[in-house]
């Protein structure tokens, strides 16, 4: 269904060129970025952030990305940041070889705990976990140590919006599967679905059961979910990681967000190919059993800049303006805007990076 669509957006891109707000041109000198509407707010979505973290020399990006967000609380009204899983490259490395990575896993742990508790006065932040937050290099396991490094307690937003949270595979109390409430700036309901790398059953019948009661019925619900599509937009059936009782895109689509009736946008990463952004990307729109649209968005930059082991992602950024029922996706890096010699190349301007999609009444 979606396809079409996407095919579509290019087809208008080819023909009438990048039409960004703030792109620059010989004729047009670049604007940094603005709220459309006065009465919008954004959305800030972070790729894959493991390969800024994994080395010492990448880190300062992140840094960066994070300052800029900040920056631009009030500009944009900022009101939520949503992060799409692999928050590292290895959750326990201990030995890195200088090649892979030059950074233990704690210490990429830490880096990226760091960055990210910027926003912790601040602003709410909400991660869901990838296959590299899990075993020791990738998910040769499922233990995470995402809990040690973002508690319930480290964001006071959203330590206050938390209203459920499932187990982790020994049974304990964990975010990595994670019910958050969210009132927008216009007055919006939002429930946002945290669910861990490929899901097990038992996750997903937590999930099932948490987005349909009563009280969430009039609320839109936001699915974080690492593995879902592919550069293709379509969805992910299954992968070769070492680990069973598994849901990937397909499953978790069939089994989650189809049958329900108020899932809405569903935010995921993984995917990449190196330096090329659109295979970082994915967009498809379905409908759900109560026929009303699903807006599902792959995200992801980590391979730009460089490659699989680059400069981490080349700053890229995903704002999402809402402004009442119409969402303005843009892509941005506040890397190259930085700087008058690179700014030209800061705003995405191909079709799959730059859109508009609307929510139903």
């Amino acid at each position: 269904m979606t396809m079409p669509f996407f095919r579509f957006l290019l087809l208008l891109f080819l023909v009438f060129g990048p039409g960004v707000a703030g792109a620059q041109t010989p004729e047009k000198p670049f604007q940094a970025p603005s709220l459309e509407n006065e009465n919008a707010w954004t959305l800030v979505l972070f790729p894959d952030t493991q390969s800024y973290v994994k080395f010492q020399r990448n880190q300062p990006i992140l840094d960066l990305m994070v300052h800029w967000v900040v920056d631009q609380i009030e500009a944009l009204q900022v009101a939520l940041v949503l992060h799409v899983g692999d928050l590292v490259e290895h959750n326990a490395l201990q030995v890195p070889d200088g090649s892979i990575a030059d950074q233990t896993g704690k210490e990429q742990w830490e880096a990226v705990s760091r960055s990210l508790g910027k926003f912790d006065q601040l602003v709410p932040f909400i991660a869901t976990t990838g296959n590299h937050d899990f075993g020791i290099k990738n998910v040769e396991n499922r233990v995470s140590y995402y809990d040690r490094y973002f508690p319930v307690e480290k964001n006071r937003f959203t330590r206050g919006m938390l209203r459920d949270h499932g187990l982790d595979e020994q049974g304990m109390p964990t975010l990595i599967n994670a019910g958050y409430e969210f009132l927008s700036p216009d007055g919006e309901k939002f429930l946002i679905l945290v669910i861990e790398f490929a899901p097990r059953d038992a996750s997903l019948e937590w999930a099932i059961e948490l987005v349909n009661r009563e009280v969430y019925a009039d609320h839109r619900v936001i699915v974080l979910n690492h593995s879902y599509l592919d550069r293709d937009s379509q969805f992910i059936e299954t992968e070769g990681y070492p680990i069973s009782d598994r849901n990937y895109g397909k499953a978790v689509w069939e089994k989650l967000i189809k049958p329900s009736k108020n899932i809405e946008l569903v935010f995921s990463g993984h995917i990449g190919e190196p330096d090329n952004p659109e295979g970082h990307v994915g967009f498809r729109t379905d409908t759900n059993a109560a026929g009303r649209k699903v807006h599902q968005m792959t995200f992801n930059a980590q391979a730009l800049g460089g490659g699989w082991h680059g400069n981490g992602g080349d700053g890229w950024l995903r704002l999402l303006e809402f402004n009442g029922l119409e969402v303005t996706v843009k892509t941005y890096s506040p890397l190259f805007a930085i700087s008058p010699a690179t700014r030209h190349l800061a705003w995405g301007t191909g079709a799959y990076e730059t859109f508009t999609f609307r929510l139903d009444p």
